[in-house]
């Protein structure tokens, strides 16, 4: 099956991801890493733009038509990038102070709190299965904060770890944010990909300029200096690529939502053996096991809900 195949395609594509932006900002200068990876991805989709506006009359596919949108909903747009600027941002800084084995898993813990969205703002009611659902992935993620404090990890009161939590949380409030600009606003996924991507970039701007700043002051503050590499570069090409086949997939009719989803989610997997093999991580089996308990919770939340 195609569709599937492109889904595997994308969840590998989003552990690339995880672990590319984890070698871009290790002892790097987290607000210089974002500025840049955003800055690739609004080029990228800002030619794309161009083109589409210099060649009207041709067929784009679905996954990179951008419709044009009035100011509210330019507005709307420019709205998703500070939240997810915001998410980004925190998830960055955790990302360069944890290890990936820890900061991944509790990545990936996103539908929890999107249910919990739901349940409190959306009239939502889990079904028993994800009642069970959360009570696995709580589980689960209670043995992972174990497994944690054996490398001297306080999940209670690591910051890092509080920055990784608030930034699934944010990740998850644009979750629910999508789904209004796509089913309510009626707007195509690439419309707002394109748009996010573009409006990232101002986003990012003042983080930046604060470092350059506290970088040249007389009495200059311990700010990471910056060093170039060439993972900064495929940071946004590698989201972009899996957001495509994850689009990709779910446009093909035959294609399972409550499939395509829970197994996208599997990019933990390749983002902890990934990430584990280049930064010679510890206790891997038992990482393993906690994420695989997360996505046997996820898979429950996803596929039966009411």
């Amino acid at each position: 099956m195609t569709w599937m195949v492109l889904t595997l395609i994308s969840a590998s594509l989003l552990g690339l991801y995880d672990v590319t932006k984890k070698v871009s900002v290790r002892g790097n200068a987290v607000p210089i890493v974002l500025l840049l990876s955003v800055c690739v991805g609004a080029l990228i989709w800002s030619a794309l733009l161009l083109l589409q506006t210099a060649l009207p009359a041709m067929d784009w596919p679905d996954w990179l038509r951008v419709d044009a949108i009035d100011r509210w909903g330019h507005l709307a747009l420019a709205g998703k990038s500070v939240l997810v600027g915001v998410s980004w941002t925190l998830a960055f800084h955790a990302l360069k102070a944890l290890p990936l084995s820890i900061a991944a898993p509790i990545r990936s813990t996103s539908p929890l709190w999107t249910l919990f969205i739901a349940i409190a703002f959306l009239g939502e009611r889990p079904t028993p299965l994800q009642w069970l659902g959360i009570a696995i992935v709580l589980g689960s993620f209670w043995a992972l904060s174990i497994v944690g404090s054996q490398e001297g990890i306080r999940f209670r009161t690591d910051r890092a770890v509080w920055w990784m939590v608030a930034a699934t949380i944010l990740g998850a409030i644009s979750s629910v944010y999508d789904k209004i600009l796509l089913q309510e606003f009626g707007y195509s996924p690439a419309t707002v990909q394109a748009w996010f991507s573009v409006y990232l970039v101002p986003v990012m701007v003042p983080l930046a300029v604060r470092w350059y700043r506290e970088q040249n002051a007389d009495i200059p503050r311990p700010t990471a200096p910056f060093e170039f590499r060439r993972s900064i570069l495929l940071i946004s090409p590698l989201l972009l690529a899996a957001d495509m086949a994850y689009f990709t997939a779910l446009s093909d009719p035959e294609a399972l939502l409550s499939v395509v989803s829970p197994l996208r989610r599997a990019s933990v997997i390749v983002t902890l053996i990934a990430g584990s093999r280049m930064s010679g991580e510890y206790n891997l089996w038992r990482k393993i096991a906690c994420v695989l308990g997360i996505l046997v919770g996820v898979i429950l939340l996803m596929m039966f809900g009411s």
